[in-house]
């Protein structure tokens, strides 16, 4: 059964994959050092585990791969950037807890539309133990952790950047394209020679002159691609072009499906790249909704049930005309912002407030009074002002922007990040038919 994950797990599955391999080769009597990564080392299981868990993948999606040579390489290098972020983990101190292990796992499983009893029955069906699938999930969340925090400082971003970009969505319409991308990168040394910069343009100007031929661009990618989704035929997914790091943008805007672009050079080598797919985007409307409302927080000094009835007679006596909402909320309400607008709490989402407060409102017609429930916050009285559908466009090009912008940096960042933590690592691969030293 093929599973379909989110986003922040999209790689966890593959990551499975291995693991069941990887449970196979630890049962071997024999075993050795492949490669020495600083304070850490990679088992020659592992690689086998990796290679083993591509071949799967390619058998299962019908994907022809290059030789085994070409696919260890490859294993090695992602071997190598996961064992230097490990490390990295380790020494900042991050961890997961059970609890939020178990929170990302009943996502991923919600996400399949399964419950866990289902899911369980999923991943025993693929052969792999539940307790070693929930340790391969807890590494992926930690190695998101260390590139979050290692990358989101490096990333900055301005009001400038954010209006710019905006007028450039309304300058290229609602309709704006995104691109479902090959990538594949013929790499040269940080610092390059003249020969390493003519050595690499040779191999990339075979590359496009191959896949102009009608070689295939994934058995391609996987084989020569010095690129972080080498592995994955050089998938880079979805991108929208404002999420694209800019060197891509510029060659790929305006291209058609299937087209090939390049090669061209940055400094980490030469890119080719493939239009895979092409669609557009649409415009979101929200509902919104206004109401006002009057918190009461039960304490030592004042009971739950106190609490629940204040709201149950304030409510009777704005009913009966006794008393008015606003100078209620005023006077007794627990919510500072709100409390001295007379509980009003404006337009919003509804999707912002917590679950209570969001069905509470859901259930309400205009200038109706509910009764009183209780949230994570206290206790609440919530009269419905009312309802619109609102052309939230605006507003949503702004935040879009700003997230198209992070996600390009990020990618950017990260890309250099992971660069720099390799350039100046200790690897030594102990290969017994080319054995190389790299690093530091």
């Amino acid at each position: 059964m093929k599973l379909i994950v989110n986003s922040m797990l999209a790689t966890a599955f593959f990551v499975v994959l291995t693991a069941s391999f990887l449970s196979f080769a630890q049962q071997q009597s024999l075993d050795k050092v492949a490669v020495i990564v600083d304070q850490g080392v990679i088992l020659e299981s592992e690689i086998e585990a990796l290679v083993s868990s591509v071949k799967r993948n390619a058998i299962a999606n019908n994907q022809t791969l290059p030789s085994d040579r070409a696919l260890r390489t490859q294993a090695i290098e992602r071997l190598v950037t996961g064992n230097l972020q490990t490390q990295m983990a380790e020494r900042m101190g991050i961890q997961i807890s059970d609890t939020q292990l178990d929170q990302a796992i009943a996502g991923i499983a919600q996400n399949n539309n399964m419950n866990m009893e289902q899911f369980r029955d999923v991943i025993a069906r693929d052969g792999i133990l539940f307790d070693v699938y929930r340790e391969d999930i807890r590494k992926e969340l930690i190695l998101s952790e260390v590139r979050r925090a290692n990358v989101r400082r490096r990333i900055y971003i301005t009001p400038q950047e954010i209006e710019n970009l905006v007028k450039l969505i309304d300058e290229q319409g609602a309709n704006q394209a995104e691109y479902n991308l090959g990538h594949i990168l013929i790499g040269f040394p940080p610092q390059p020679t003249d020969d390493d910069v003519a050595r690499a343009k040779e191999t990339a100007d075979k590359v496009i002159e191959l896949l102009n031929n009608g070689s295939d661009f994934t058995k391609i990618a996987i084989a020569s691609s010095s690129g972080a989704k080498a592995l994955d035929g050089g998938d880079l997914g979805w991108m929208n072009i404002n999420a694209m790091p800019t060197l891509f943008a510029e060659v790929v805007e305006g291209k058609t499906e299937n087209e090939l672009i390049g090669p061209f050079r940055s400094g980490a080598g030469f890119h080719i790249l493939k239009v895979k797919e092409l669609r557009g985007v649409e415009v979101v409307k929200v509902e919104e909704v206004n109401a006002r409302h009057i918190l009461i927080k039960p304490s030592v000094i004042l009971s739950e049930d106190n609490a629940k009835k204040m709201l149950v007679e304030f409510r009777q006596d704005i009913i009966d005309g006794k008393a008015n909402f606003e100078d209620l909320a005023k006077a007794h309400s627990a919510d500072p912002g709100s409390a001295l607008r007379g509980g009003e709490l404006g337009w919003n989402d509804p999707e912002i407030y917590v679950p209570a407060f969001k069905n509470a409102l859901r259930d309400l017609e205009d200038d109706e009074i509910g009764e009183p429930f209780r949230s994570v916050h206290g206790w609440h009285l919530v009269q419905m002002i009312g309802k619109r559908v609102d052309d939230a466009t605006d507003r949503v090009k702004e935040d879009k922007a700003y997230q198209l912008i992070f996600n390009r940096k990020f990618a950017e960042e990260t890309e250099a990040w992971l660069r720099e933590m390799r350039d100046t690592a200790f690897i030594e691969v102990i290969d017994e038919e080319t054995p190389t030293t790299a690093g530091n």
